[in-house]
Formats: C-alpha cells, structure tokens, sequence
C-alpha cells in the first residue's frame, strides 16, 4: 500500500532504540525523510548507521524545556518545516505510590507528558500554517487501565487526555493528532528482555495470564500503525487512542 509519505519530514523522539527507531524505520521504507532525537549521541550514531535511509540525528533531553525548544527550532531550520511528530520518548521509575517520592512524579511527567505537550504545541504552530501535519503520542493501556507504575500510567493518561484536547482543536487547520497506546512489547533494550532473562518461567505465565494472543508485542506491529495513522488513509481518525496490544487491554472501547 502506498502511503504517500515520500519526502515527508518525521521528528521521531527517543528515536535511537526500540519503539522509536522501529517507527524510524517503517518512515524511512515509506521514503519520508526522518530524523530522530534522543538524548545519547553515541546511541544516536548507531541507529543511524544501522538504519540507513534519508535519517538526520538531533541530541536532545526533552525532559528539559530549554532542549525542546531548541531541539523544534533545529529541525525546522535544518529542514524547513515539519509534517508528522512522533511523541515516543518517555520511561517509567518508582512503584506503589505510597513509597513514591514526589520528585519522581514531577520527573515522570516532564519526560512522558510535558515534553509531548511541549513539543505538540510547537509542531502544531507550524503545522497550522502548512494547513496540514500529523501528531502521534505513544502512550499506554495503562493510561487507559490500572496496571503498572502508577508514576508513568498518571502521565500516559494526561497525554491520551491531552491528545483528543488538541485534536479537536487542530483538525480546523488540517491537523491530526492521535495516540497509540500499546500493550506489552519485547525488544533489546526494554524491561520486558531483562525481566525474561531473570525469570523466564514468571513471565511464561504473565504471557498466558495477561495476553490473549499469546505473546509479546514487537516494535514492527507499533510502527506499522504509526505509518498509517500519519498517513492520507487514516484521514478520519481524529483523536483516538488506539490499542495495539493483542488483546491484553481489558477494555470494552
């Protein structure tokens, strides 16, 4: 299927690794012209030596404002505008929140909601310009569900909150903005890998427990949806936040 997302520029966040370089590379198949921020530069290199293609690296910690500031205005100055964002950077820390500090849950909002906010707001300044553009936050099921840290499904329940908010508001001005919330999902770099090498039989049992389908979800299946919401056939979906999870939601919307 042809997306006619060829020469499209993508600011993809957290784009080094798992999630974000997988949707990094579904862009750059589709011909877009992609760059992708994170905060390690040696980490950045590498996924832009492992992913080939028409890819631009952009060293940025979006938990800090001063960085997304500048971080939106580099990418515009390098590349003249922005079509789609890709709100993907973000991570977990504490547990239950009574032993919780409160530091971490001013921290975990500024990397998982703030930034996203941030950022979507500066894209949109020139998106409603263009009379066209596409916003995508990663969030979770567990921003629409309880389960997991309480810190990161607080802040993933904002975004998708955050999400339908600006969507009604930017679709005036040719501007869809959406959520993927994703389930479980296995990759390299991620908790799930760790904590398979640690019990692999516990987590046998989550996945029979937990997933209907049977498995953990792969950064491929996240970023085959990714395409398709920033592109010309996704054209009415406007706000949604859509599961990609195998079933493990629990939900009945």
């Amino acid at each position: 299927m042809d997306l006619n997302l060829i020469g499209k520029h993508v600011l993809i966040t957290g784009g080094s690794k798992g999630i974000g370089k997988a949707i990094a590379e579904a862009f750059v198949a589709e011909g877009a012209s992609v760059s992708i921020a994170a905060r390690d530069r040696g980490i950045l290199k590498k996924a832009k030596d492992e992913l080939g293609g028409n890819i631009s690296i952009y060293q940025a910690d979006v938990s800090n404002a001063g960085e997304r500031e500048k971080l939106i205005q580099s990418f515009i100055n390098d590349k003249g505008k922005i079509d789609i964002l890709i709100n993907n950077a973000g991570g977990s820390n504490g547990g239950s929140a009574e032993e919780t500090k409160m530091a971490l849950f001013y921290e975990a909002m500024e990397l998982n909601y703030y930034s996203a906010v941030h950022l979507s707001k500066m894209a949109f300044e020139q998106m409603k310009d263009q009379k066209q553009g596409a916003i995508i936050n990663i969030t979770s099921i567990f921003g629409r569900e309880s389960g997991g840290k309480v810190t990161y499904n607080n802040a993933k329940a904002a975004l998708i909150s955050f999400t339908k908010a600006l969507a009604d508001e930017a679709i005036g001005f040719g501007v869809r903005v959406n959520s993927i919330a994703p389930g479980s999902i296995l990759h390299e770099t991620g908790n799930w890998k760790k904590r398979i090498e640690a019990n692999p039989q516990e987590m046998k049992e989550f996945i029979k427990r937990e997933i209907p389908a049977g498995r953990f979800g792969t950064p491929e299946e996240i970023a085959n949806t990714a395409v398709f919401l920033a592109s010309e056939k996704a054209s009415w979906i406007v706000g949604a936040s859509i599961n990609v999870d195998g079933g493990q939601s629990r939900m009945n919307f």
